[in-house]
């Protein structure tokens, strides 16, 4: 399906948030599963529930809050979705990237994504973070791509490059500071796989991910970065591995959500410390955007 959002649309939501907030943000978060308590974190912090947002979808899964929340983190003019969209939930790709446009709108010139993941590398453990540095598109190798029908060249280009989707700088700031922050397991690096759901993985589909090259698995975060490296944002992102993707089919134990999110509940504290401290590592706007 086509993207039935005009330019004009995307300009419209920009235009009814920034008419109702004095906040200017240089910096947008996406909060995945049970990591929207990155808000709390937030000075000045002002909330929007996306029923009042014009254009935009409503979260349906638990852990989503469904509010957007315009503040300062660690000093940086910051908006958060506390709460995103999937196609699992009945949205077309350009429904659940909507957010993505409007914050290029608003001024915005970088995007941090966080999600919970099942862990495919066998090195990695329940709790552990892992820094994004590539993705495989799985529903986009089968025609579900975001950007899929005709471009707007307000927002792009027609065949944007994705090889350098996750900025190389950011990346080893966030390496760097990782180290500063003392933690006893290290900062984990790899590639995240993005797969459709809502059912989790088979063993099967699991061992095929891990022999592609995927290092975590989840449903959501590549819609929303293909979009965004469209428009020209910076984007960089953790995945919080909340469970280990079952591998063997002698094994008794099943990933549910609730899970998910009590896992997530356990470490995301240390996820929002990170993401906070590396605020400061973004450079400041670039007012010739």
């Amino acid at each position: 399906m086509e993207n039935e959002f005009t330019y004009e649309d995307y300009q419209k939501t920009a235009e009814w948030l920034l008419s109702r907030t004095k906040h200017r943000p240089q910096v947008a978060v996406i909060c995945g599963s049970g990591l929207g308590g990155l808000t709390n974190k937030l000075t000045e912090a002002q909330f929007f529930d996306y029923s009042e947002i014009p254009n935009f979808p409503q979260s349906t899964v638990p852990g989503h809050a469904g509010r957007l929340v315009f503040g300062f983190l660690n000093d940086k003019a910051c908006v958060m979705m506390q709460g995103r969209f999937h196609t699992y939930e009945g949205y077309p790709l350009w429904k659940v990237t909507f957010p993505v446009r409007v914050f290029r709108l608003l001024g915005v010139d970088t995007l941090v994504v966080t999600n919970a993941a099942g862990g495919l590398n066998p090195n990695f453990e329940v709790g552990d973070i892992m820094l994004i540095r590539d993705h495989i598109n799985l529903p986009g190798l089968g025609g579900q791509n975001p950007l899929k029908g005709p471009n707007d060249e307000r927002f792009g280009v027609r065949f944007p490059a994705m090889s350098d989707a996750y900025d190389r700088n950011m990346r080893e700031k966030a390496l760097s500071t990782w180290k500063l922050m003392g933690e006893n397991r290290e900062l984990q690096e790899g590639t995240y796989v993005m797969v459709a759901g809502p059912s989790f993985e088979t063993v099967a589909e699991s061992r095929l991910l891990q022999q592609l090259g995927a290092d975590a698995v989840g449903m959501s975060t590549v819609p929303e970065v293909i979009v965004a490296r469209h428009c020209g944002l910076r984007v960089f992102g953790f995945s919080l591995i909340t469970n280990k993707v079952i591998m063997n089919y002698e094994s008794l134990e099943k990933t549910t959500h609730e899970e998910v999110l009590e896992t997530g509940k356990q470490a995301a504290q240390k996820l929002e410390k990170f993401v906070s401290i590396l605020m400061a590592s973004i450079p400041p706007p670039d007012n010739t955007i």
